[in-house]
Order: C-alpha cells, then sequence, then structure tokens
C-alpha cells in the first residue's frame, strides 16, 4: 500500500466516522422530540383530553393531539382556549413543517400540493394568537385534514369564530376537533392521507357555572345552514370515531351532558 492509498483510506474512514457521529446525534435528538412531546405541558388541561385510539399522543405546548398513522392526520386534537388567548395579534404565516414528535412520521405537506384539498387546520392558527411560538406550532403537518376550499373558509370557519365568541363570553371552552376516519375515504398524495367525509368539534365549559357541553357534526361540503343545525350529542360522534371524549368527568355528569343534543345555554 502506497502512503497516499493509505492516506485516501483514512480520510475517508474520518469522514464516515463524522458522518455516523452526526447520524446518531440526530437520532438522539429526533428521540428527545418524541420523548419530550409525551410529557403534558403545564397549560395542556390533560383532565379534560380524551382517549386515543392510535395508542401516539403528542402533547404541544399550546395543544394535544392523538396521530393516526393510518390516516396520516390526529384523530383529534384538543386544547383549551381562553378568553385571554382571543388576540388580533398578526403574526407571519409560516411554513407547514413534518411534525418531528410524532413517532411514526407524520405526512409531508407535499401530499396536498395540487390536490384539489386546503391545509386545513384542526387546532385554527386564529386561537393561538397569543404567541408567535403558539401560532406558528399550528402549522405542524399533525394540525391538519384535506378540506375543501368552500367548507374550509366557509362553515368550518364560522364555527371556528362561534368557538373565539364562547371563549369570550364564558371565560374560556376546552375544544376536541377532528375528522371522522372511518368509512370509505378519498386519499392524497403518495402517503394516502385520508380524506374525512365529516368533521366534528365537541366543546366542554367548566368555567362559567354549570358545566354544559355542545357537539357539532358537519359533512365536508360547503353549507350555508346555521350551526345549530349541526348540534348532536357527544355520544353520537363517540359512537362514530370509537373516542372517549371525557372519561375524567364524574360518570353521572358525562352520562347526562354527552347523550343531550341541545344547546340550550350556549348563545348562538
Amino acid at each position: 500500500m502506497t502512503k497516499k492509498t493509505f492516506y485516501s483510506l483514512i480520510a475517508i474512514l474520518i469522514v464516515f466516522g463524522i458522518y455516523g457521529y452526526e447520524f446518531f446525534l440526530n437520532q438522539e435528538e429526533v428521540l428527545d422530540i418524541v420523548n419530550k412531546g409525551k410529557e403534558v405541558k403545564n397549560n395542556t388541561n390533560a383532565y379534560f383530553l380524551p382517549t386515543s385510539t392510535t395508542n401516539q399522543i403528542i402533547h404541544h405546548e399550546g395543544y394535544s393531539l392523538s396521530y393516526s398513522e393510518p390516516h396520516e392526520q390526529a384523530e383529534w386534537v384538543a386544547y383549551e382556549l381562553k378568553k385571554a388567548h382571543v388576540s388580533n395579534s398578526h403574526f407571519k404565516r409560516p411554513y407547514f413543517e413534518i411534525d418531528k414528535g410524532v413517532e411514526t412520521g407524520s405526512a409531508h405537506w407535499r401530499n396536498y400540493k395540487n390536490s384539489g384539498y386546503d391545509r386545513g387546520h384542526l387546532c385554527p392558527a386564529g386561537d393561538r394568537k397569543y404567541s408567535q411560538k403558539a401560532h406558528d406550532e399550528t402549522f405542524l403537518t399533525s394540525n391538519i385534514s384535506p378540506q375543501e376550499h368552500q367548507f374550509n373558509s366557509g362553515i368550518w370557519n364560522k364555527l371556528e369564530q362561534k368557538v373565539r365568541y364562547w371563549a369570550g363570553k364564558y371565560d374560556g371552552v376546552f375544544v376536541v376537533t377532528g375528522g371522522v376516519l372511518k368509512g370509505h375515504m378519498k386519499t392524497i398524495g403518495e402517503e394516502a392521507v385520508s380524506v374525512p367525509n365529516q368533521f366534528y368539534k365537541v366543546l366542554i365549559d367548566n368555567n362559567s357555572g354549570k358545566t354544559k357541553m355542545i357537539a357539532f357534526l358537519i359533512p365536508h361540503k360547503a353549507s350555508e345552514g346555521p350551526l345549530y343545525e349541526f348540534v348532536v350529542s357527544v355520544d353520537a360522534i363517540e359512537a362514530l370515531t370509537g373516542i372517549d371524549f371525557f372519561p375524567q368527568l364524574d360518570d353521572t355528569l358525562e352520562t347526562q351532558l354527552e347523550a343531550s343534543s341541545s344547546y340550550k345555554g350556549w348563545s348562538f
């Protein structure tokens, strides 16, 4: 072996060693992010978190979610919207990013490109305007679901605005939302992201006096109908999704509230 060949081999080994060390560090970083995602954050009201049918719950600073790998989106996103969270702040819209806290890997935003569907937020950016970090966190791909534009900008947006109104009126509400990931669904992109046929939103008010709930189940299409037409019982959404929404509540209270499809007490 010539001296030149020897030094070349040494150089190659050094390069491989550096890349191997960087790969190890990257893997450690990913593992650290995943583990941190399993920790309940200080401002996440864990008491009202639903059950997970996927056993993959990730806690971000401003919301928690249960990720469904087969459908490449969250089966639910849950967060508390306090009166103080409702803000008119304007932050620059960031790029969508993969959620590194999802151990199985969240879908890439490119699945939505030229699909004909919006990247529909589940926890809206408009609900997390109290800080730049909380706002930007809503642009993780684990927090989006394919939505028709007329639905996303229409009836769904109308409901999101109503939730903000209630957050102000009732000094905060706890929100659980997602697509119904059951039955035959279209898919988009290389990762086959499911397109829900229905979306739901479940709210509980535990701040303004007597505890009350309201639930909405909306077909995934444009609608001009009033919001109260889409009110259903929480039991109905549990039957559709297999999710138990408020398991920590007293059983008697939970049974009573979840069986009701009344919107009495909620100001429309």
